[in-house]
């Protein structure tokens, strides 16, 4: 996922997956969707791609523009390489996940609902922990009968924020 950063939040631009030798991909531009096959659709207002939304939902959440709440929903438009689809989660719980290095950490579930016409198996859960700026502690992938992958935080590097450059103060004598 390639993109940028833009007033409303992140802007993908160029989205690719290789899965088993095969190679697919989405370009976006500020109006338009160009899919794997070459058709074009208009470009949803924020729309992600399958990498980008875990940053944008968790920076929605980290910033007050989408509440968390059990029962609640969160939707978000997303551009795969077979389509663009506007798919909604459901908030289902509130989990306390074990980790190997940051030991409990509590997180909200996200699970989806079924989208109106699936091109694929591929569905995912995520987990998003607010001690951890919302980012996601926990990804569930499931690709049908295929396989499972289930992605859990080991660790998580924080910054902290540099100083406010200023004049220069001398400690009083």
């Amino acid at each position: 996922s390639q993109g940028e950063i833009g007033p409303q939040g992140l802007v993908p631009r160029v989205y690719e997956e290789q899965r088993r030798n095969r190679r697919r991909g989405v370009r976006m531009s500020d109006t338009e969707v160009v899919l794997n096959d070459g058709r074009s659709q208009p470009r949803p207002p924020g729309v992600q791609d399958a990498a980008s939304q875990f940053v944008e939902l968790g920076h929605r959440f980290a910033s007050g523009q989408q509440p968390l709440a059990l029962g609640g929903l969160v939707e978000v438009w997303l551009a795969r390489p077979g389509g663009v689809d506007a798919w909604t989660y459901e908030v289902v719980a509130q989990d306390l996940l074990r980790t190997p290095r940051l030991g409990e950490v509590a997180a909200w579930r996200l699970k989806p609902r079924p989208i109106a016409q699936p091109r694929g198996n591929i569905t995912a859960e995520f987990w998003f922990a607010p001690s951890l700026q919302y980012l996601p502690a926990r990804i569930r992938l499931t690709m049908g009968d295929e396989a499972e992958i289930d992605l859990l935080v080991d660790v998580i590097e924080q910054r902290e924020a540099a100083p406010a450059p200023g004049p220069a103060r001398r400690p009083p004598p």
